[in-house]
């Protein structure tokens, strides 16, 4: 990995303490910045600040307006400003087909996954504006650029993350402010775990097959580290990424489509 230090780098990621959050934090920090994470596990904040000391770890709901709006202010005083936001903070929602969903569960999803990232550009974005730089790194999905059958809420949040990307990087260029996005392939972990459980019950088939289906819509042929996905969000952050935004870049192993073996 390249040699840039990031010493005294002020970076904000929501849903910090666990998943991609808590690598990409880890990696951060281990560049010299400083970190403050948010998360709505209690249990995942107090080990973050019992076991990290470069890492602060705050509880908050990342879809209540109030609640960002205090996360971000008491980040903020704690870092002594803002450099870089990562809108980490989403859910899988619910898997089935749309005529079997509830209304509710397709509305948190979206909260989760969508209104998270606009709450929060929203505070910190006045912070950016009045140092004349920033950056955002949003989290997207290959659910983002193609169909996701069984997944609609969690598809569309995705694709709705690149358009408010896009935006953002034509709104606030002139201010110095850069904005990206990151599309995951499969993920491996718990959270992916519980996503194959979950579609291989509404498919009603074994959870390798879908485990296989998965692995096989990548031309690598392999699944994504969350290591991964931290190394390209650090990346964006640093000098050698000063022109770069307004992009949505696949980090997934090169997704071919939606395999449907089914």
């Amino acid at each position: 990995m390249w040699a840039v230090r990031m010493n005294g780098l002020k970076v904000i990621i929501t849903a910090g303490a666990s998943g991609i959050g808590a690598s990409t934090a880890a990696a951060f920090a281990a560049k010299g910045a400083k970190v403050v994470v948010s998360d709505i596990n209690e249990e995942a904040v107090n080990a973050c600040n019992e076991n990290e000391t470069s890492i602060t770890a705050i509880e908050a709901n990342v879809t209540d307006e109030v609640q960002v709006k205090d996360f971000v202010k008491r980040a903020a005083d704690l870092l002594g400003g803002v450099d870089v936001l990562v809108n980490n903070a989403g859910t899988a929602g619910p898997t089935g087909p749309i005529e079997e969903m509830e209304a509710q569960a397709w509305r948190d999803c979206i909260d989760a996954n969508l209104v998270s990232a606009f709450l929060h550009s929203k505070e910190v974005i006045p912070h950016f504006k009045q140092q004349s730089s920033g950056v955002i790194v949003n989290l997207s999905s290959t659910a983002g650029l193609y169909g996701y059958p069984l997944r609609t809420p969690y598809c569309s949040a995705k694709w709705a993350i690149i358009g408010l990307t896009k935006s953002l990087a034509m709104e606030l260029g002139s201010h110095g402010i850069r904005a990206n996005a990151i599309c995951p392939g499969a993920v491996d972990g718990e959270r992916m775990d519980r996503v194959i459980a979950a579609e291989a019950k509404s498919r009603d088939m074994s959870e390798d097959k879908v485990r296989g289906a998965y692995a096989k819509q990548a031309s690598m042929r392999q699944f994504v580290k969350a290591e991964d996905i931290a190394n390209m969000i650090v990346f964006l952050a640093t000098p050698e990424a000063k022109l770069v935004s307004g992009q949505i870049i696949s980090v997934d192993g090169h997704t071919e489509g939606i395999y449907d073996p089914f």
